[in-house]
């Protein structure tokens, strides 16, 4: 992926001397703005909220303000190159849609919209365990585009079993273990509302179709959904787990299994202990722990710990392209992008969540020649002014 800067910089040249006025958001925040006026509060604040006050939400975005950039000049940067190599794959930028449940209240096309844009971008989607449409089904619209299965590890291990079973005859190429939701959160926004979509049928796509689920109902969930909505709630979440039932995953899939939610760097040292092939610094984008801090200040001390023996992704504020070089310079090897590509949705369906991850590619070429670098793989915590913020350099 090359020379994007330059073309994107012709198009802006072109929309400028023949501006559209139904043109799509540019900003994050105009993007935040149009989905806003287009879904009702349920929806709306389901996506945009958080837990408890919120602040986990803050610290997110106040880690990435907090870290400076100091651009380095005449380096040659004409040329550019993004990509990225991650569990044996290539892939043409360090971005990864990351995995976002019930996306039928936001658009009628959902994970649909959402995969065919990741297809179309060559960026890897993330299907989540509680999207709306089954797993095989986002498995089709993207036909061979790269794609990993996010799992929530039920409390009935058949469903679990069944989920990655189902993942792997479907030609997701790793699991992405969600650690950090082993229950529903304090989210006052959703109790305000009093809006939990899986109570009215959304986002139980791969349950209602999972014959190990199915088997454990007296009638199917067509014939009595509100029966099959209460199993649900009886077995989503596991709060009982440990660490010894990571080896349960690993019995069950051949795929490459990656645990979502690290935060704490002891934590990363049972990842490495356990065997499991790669990690995400997420706090579920401050949805589940309110007061926690910044993913990106854990960042750091996770690859402290990994030192490069397993990839490290983070995700949790993500905005821009230059917050995409700072994970980086911390030492991740790749991102998850969610709540933008959730307002694309809601604002332009598939059409939007394309036009939000083009966006953020494109400001992180141009945003990594200014820098001074030509690729990704050359960012490290050099680009970072160190003056302000506790020392954070990777050994």
């Amino acid at each position: 992926m090359k020379n994007i800067g330059n073309k994107v910089q012709y198009q802006i040249y072109s929309t400028m001397t023949n501006p559209d006025p139904n043109r799509l958001p540019i900003s994050y925040e105009e993007w935040e703005k149009q989905a806003r006026e287009v879904l009702e509060d349920g929806p709306f604040y389901y996506v945009a909220g958080g837990a408890g006050g919120e602040r986990t939400m803050r610290a997110n975005v106040a880690a990435f303000e907090q870290r400076k950039l100091i651009p380095r000049m005449l380096r040659n940067v004409e040329e550019r190159d993004l990509s990225v190599e991650l569990l044996g794959y290539t892939f043409p930028s360090p971005i990864l849609q990351a995995p976002i449940g019930v996306q039928s209240i936001i658009h009628p096309e959902g994970e649909l919209a959402s995969a065919k844009a990741s297809a179309e971008m060559g960026i890897p989607y993330i299907a989540s365990s509680a999207s709306s449409v089954p797993m095989e089904k986002i498995a089709e619209a993207m036909e061979d585009a790269a794609r990993w299965f996010q799992l929530y590890w039920s409390k009935d291990p058949d469903v679990t079993a069944s989920f990655l079973r189902r993942a792997e005859a479907s030609g997701y190429s790793a699991i992405v273990v969600t650690l950090d939701t082993p229950m529903m959160a304090w989210r006052e926004d959703d109790l305000k509302n009093v809006y939990l979509p899986f109570l009215i049928g959304e986002g139980v796509g791969n349950y209602f179709t999972d014959p190990a689920f199915n088997a454990k109902l007296e009638k199917s969930p067509k014939e009595d959904p509100t029966a099959a909505i209460m199993y649900w709630t009886q077995i989503f979440g596991n709060p009982g787990l440990t660490w010894d039932d990571i080896s349960f995953i690993q019995e069950h899939t051949n795929l490459p299994v990656l645990l979502k939610g690290i935060m704490h760097p002891d934590d990363a040292k049972l990842a490495l202990e356990y065997g499991v092939n790669g990690i995400i610094v997420s706090n579920h984008g401050g949805r589940q722990v309110d007061g926690t801090q910044g993913a990106l200040d854990a960042l750091p001390k996770v690859c402290n710990v990994i030192q490069d023996r397993i990839p490290v992704l983070m995700d949790s504020g993500i905005r821009r392209g230059s917050d995409v070089i700072k994970a980086l310079a911390l030492g991740a090897k790749g991102v998850l992008v969610g709540r933008p590509c959730m307002y694309g949705l809601a604002v332009a369906g598939q059409r939007g969540v394309m036009e939000v991850l083009r966006n953020i590619v494109a400001d992180l070429d141009i945003t990594l020649g200014l820098s001074g670098y030509r690729t990704v793989r050359d960012i490290d915590h050099s680009v970072l002014d160190q003056t302000n913020v506790e020392v954070e350099q990777i050994k």
